[in-house]
């Protein structure tokens, strides 16, 4: 008797044999196209397509959020910087607190501003805006006051994650 085996290959590399299949359309796809979900394994093509149902953001809510941090960084920074020279050393505590609260209304009024589309580019150009909003604040206050310059870099590290957090952060 002669055994008729079927041999099951990859659609993407029709040289792997395979037994795995894609979740969701049920393709056979080799162990380098599967990508692990918590339900199961998937191939790149549904994988793609489900990412771009997340990507809701415009071309210009990328300036628009951008600009908004930048700008509102770079003034919650210079306050942090003025307040934090007449304070002294208790100004890392100070620039620590106000940091959590300038990324909450920061990340507030960002996402107003961009109507909570979302795009994981969008959270990193907000998160750059933040950095460089607060960067050049904190290189002028090295200058003329380092203490004060220390408490900027203090602000920058607690503003930074908060606004990530909460603007990537899913909002119904």
């Amino acid at each position: 008797m002669i055994e008729h085996s079927t041999a099951t290959t990859c659609y993407a590399h029709p040289g792997r044999e395979t037994t795995l299949r894609c979740k969701r359309c049920e393709k056979y796809i080799c162990t380098s196209c599967a990508v692990g979900t918590p339900t199961g394994y998937m191939c790149k093509d549904c994988v793609n397509e489900r990412k771009k149902i997340f990507d809701t953001a415009l071309w210009y809510d990328y300036l628009i959020g951008f600009g908004i941090t930048f700008v509102m960084s770079l003034v919650a920074s210079i306050l942090a910087g003025i307040a934090a020279s007449f304070i002294g050393f208790y100004m890392i505590f100070f620039a620590a607190a106000v940091g959590g609260a300038a990324g909450v209304f920061i990340s507030n009024i960002t996402l107003r501003a961009i109507n909570k589309r979302r795009s994981k580019t969008l959270f990193y150009a907000c998160t750059a805006g933040v950095v460089l909003g607060a960067l050049p604040v904190a290189l002028v206050f090295f200058f003329f006051d380092s203490f004060a310059g220390f408490a900027i870099v203090v602000f920058a590290v607690i503003t930074t994650p908060v606004v990530y957090r909460r603007v990537s952060g899913i909002q119904l």
